[in-house]
């Protein structure tokens, strides 16, 4: 399965020439209707040629090389963001003879693993096609998807609707020579059966395929932890007549097929193909065997790549799908329509997170939820929730809806909710889990909780600089201790609120910075009763590491302000965990706020073990904003700081922290999860 990218085509004898342009071309009919038969007539063209067993004189042989990246890495629909798992890059000779014998050699593979994993890949996931597929389309040994039929494979007219959807000219050499192409839809016959979805991309004069791009039906995955598996197979113009492989690209997306738990698992793969020599001599026994062999495990490892492990990632910026990839989900889109494309179950039970499911805290007790998934029409995702909180006595529950997200585009999101828990102070002390287990062993709760009831809708925009715009209407209510017999417990007293009915806009645009950082802006506006609430508040950090890997680390800055007037639970409030440890629980309130940190880790037993070392400062502003006398606190009164070490675990991800309060007095130990991972807790 070796997926690809590929621009379209290039030139003839030697070497690929980079691409002019490419235009509709004038003077051509561009779409008609559905299996018109000119269409057919150049279907049926392709057809013959991909049949024909004539062997040219002239092309008898070739060599070339070809060299790819493969990533393995988690995703979550409702974000942006994307955990890497594991890296591979791969080196492949490849060997062609006429009329249709290939070999492939994996001279090259090496691989890291940012975290555990015992994913094993199937072989076609390390190499490229060197056919366009053949006539059945088979993927992942056939444990992804068996055999589907090619859309110019023997019969494809008795299974597939064609469309004639636009022409192309493309300029190569210079610009000096223009090729014709045309972009074909093509859609199965029935789509509840096995069958290639998409376009394929034929030239004028011998309907050569120049160019796939393509799905499958959702009954073409074998694997029912398959949501999609997205291809673009690029070819270039060689020997002035030859259309043969040139960049390749694949996306595989995987969910749990019962459950929709915001992540899924995605297997990314493109290949460049290059150094084509012609009409070498191939002895018979190049191509005996196996079409697919690899050198053994110290050869492949000792292959000096062109290019370090991670290059891709650095230049494109992270692992989002690169406009290739979306644009076979939007020709894809085109051919099906409203149709849902995923092979996963329709119905799904739901959650955001494990404490959807069960958490406890003393605003709450025990709380027990669950949620349903399901897709009504292929760009709407709707999911809902409902839960009880045995403490409270209390139901709640939300439904969120929301249009698939796409890059360069905006992407609506509708929320609404009844008693959804809040938690004062903009930054999080604990995700849920990481509370319940506290609060649950009776020592602390890290939440200052209050609720939340009514709507949202949000309009997100993806890309290098991500916007995200929201109008929210909403109704506060204060939060009471319901698992605490009296005063001597060893919780926290829960901190009043100013209750009342809110709307608000908040903006929230991300964007990059020099020296790879990574900046977001959140400005908001509102009203709560008749108060009146604005701020604005921004985080930035840079990731640094050493070339030789002997340690890396991370600089953050983060700083809020808000008019004096604003709601109590808009006040920020720093202390202790993950903020100033040392210090006071949220001891420190005010309408504005900084703190930096600087942090970096020391492998000591790769990558089971690190020592950590870090040290923050900041400060909060009190001035004017009155805080509820339940509240016990106050600004920092100057500068607070912290210092401390730690051990990190596993991928770094577990960590055992102690600080030391500095301009202050306390120590603190604390255990968390790697801020990658929170939102799954």
């Amino acid at each position: 399965m070796a997926g690809g990218l590929v621009i379209f085509g290039t030139m003839a004898v030697a070497s690929p020439s980079p691409v002019v342009g490419q235009s509709h071309a004038p003077g051509i009919a561009t779409e008609g209707a559905w299996n018109d038969p000119r269409v057919l007539e150049l279907v049926d063209r392709a057809r013959a040629l991909r049949q024909s067993q004539t062997v040219d004189p002239d092309f008898r042989t070739y060599t070339a090389q070809a060299r790819g990246y493969v990533y393995f890495f988690v995703d979550r629909p409702d974000s942006a963001s994307q955990v890497l798992v594991k890296a591979d890059q791969v080196a492949l000779d490849l060997q062609w003879r006429a009329p249709g014998a290939t070999r492939q050699t994996i001279v090259g593979l090496r691989d890291e693993k940012v975290l555990p994993t015992n994913i094993r890949y199937h072989l076609d996931h390390l190499t490229v096609i060197q056919d366009d597929f053949g006539d059945r389309i088979r993927l992942g040994d056939g444990d992804e998807v068996a055999a589907v039929v090619h859309p110019a494979g023997p019969a494809s007219e008795s299974l597939y609707d064609f469309l004639l959807s636009d022409s192309l000219t493309i300029s190569y050499a210079g610009g000096t020579e223009e090729v014709r192409v045309y972009e074909v839809r093509v859609r199965p016959k029935r789509m509840d059966q096995p069958g290639f979805v998409g376009s394929i991309y034929l030239d004028l004069d011998r309907a050569a395929i120049v160019r796939m791009s393509f799905s499958f039906t959702p009954s073409s995955y074998v694997d029912p932890y398959l949501d999609y598996i997205r291809i673009s197979l690029d070819n270039a113009l060689w020997m002035g007549s030859r259309w043969l492989p040139y960049r390749q690209e694949i996306e595989i997306r995987r969910e749990m097929p019962l459950f929709d738990f915001l992540a899924g698992s995605i297997i990314r793969g493109k290949f460049d193909i290059r150094g084509y020599d012609f009409n070498v001599d191939l002895p018979d026994g190049v191509f005996s065997g196996r079409s697919v062999r690899s050198l053994p495990v110290a050869e492949r490892e000792a292959f000096l790549f062109e290019r370090g492990l991670f290059d891709d990632i650095e230049e494109t910026g992270g692992l989002e799908p690169s406009p290739t990839l979306e644009a076979v989900r939007t020709q894809v889109r085109k051919v099906v329509e409203d149709r849902v494309m995923s092979g996963l179950a329709p119905v799904r039970v739901h959650g955001a997170r494990i404490s959807d499911f069960a958490r406890y805290d003393r605003a709450e007790g025990i709380f027990m939820g669950a949620g349903v998934a399901f897709r009504p029409i292929a760009e709407l995702s709707v999911r809902t929730t409902a839960g009880y909180a045995f403490g409270r006595e209390r139901a709640s529950g939300g439904v969120t809806l929301s249009a698939d997200r796409r890059s360069e585009a905006w992407t609506p999101v509708v929320d609404a909710y009844w008693d959804a828990l809040g938690d004062i102070g903009g930054r999080p002390g604990s995700t849920l889990l990481e509370n319940t287990i506290s609060s649950a062993a009776g020592s602390r709760d890290d939440l200052d909780p209050y609720f939340r009831r009514g709507a949202a809708i949000r309009f997100l925009r993806s890309g290098e600089r991500d916007l995200d715009v929201t109008l929210r209407f909403e109704e506060h209510r204060g939060a009471v201790d319901v698992v605490s017999d009296g005063p001597d417990t060893g919780f926290r007293p829960v901190r009043s609120i100013d209750e009342g009915r809110s709307l608000s806009l908040v903006v929230r645009h991300e964007l990059p910075l020099p020296w790879a950082g990574r900046a977001a802006l959140t400005a908001t506006a509102g009203r709560l009763g008749e108060r009146s609430f604005a701020s604005i508040e921004g985080d930035a950090a840079w990731a640094f590491a050493d070339a030789r890997e002997r340690w890396a680390g991370e600089v953050s800055l983060a700083a809020g302000l808000t008019n004096p007037g604003a709601p109590a639970q808009n006040a920020y409030l720093l202390g202790g965990r993950h903020t100033l440890m040392g210090h006071g629980y949220r001891l420190f309130a005010g309408n504005a706020y900084w703190l930096a940190r600087l942090e970096t880790t020391v492998p000591v037993h790769r990558p089971w073990l690190g020592v950590r070392a870090f040290a923050s400062a900041g400060s909060t502003y009190l001035r004017g904003m009155g805080l509820p006398p339940d509240w016990l606190a106050r600004d920092t009164r100057g500068l607070r700081g912290t210092v401390g070490l730690g051990l990190s675990v596993g991928w770094d991800a577990m960590r055992f922290d102690v600080g030391r309060a500095v301009w202050g007095t306390g120590w603190e130990a604390m255990f968390s999860v790697a801020p990658r991972f929170r939102a799954w807790l």
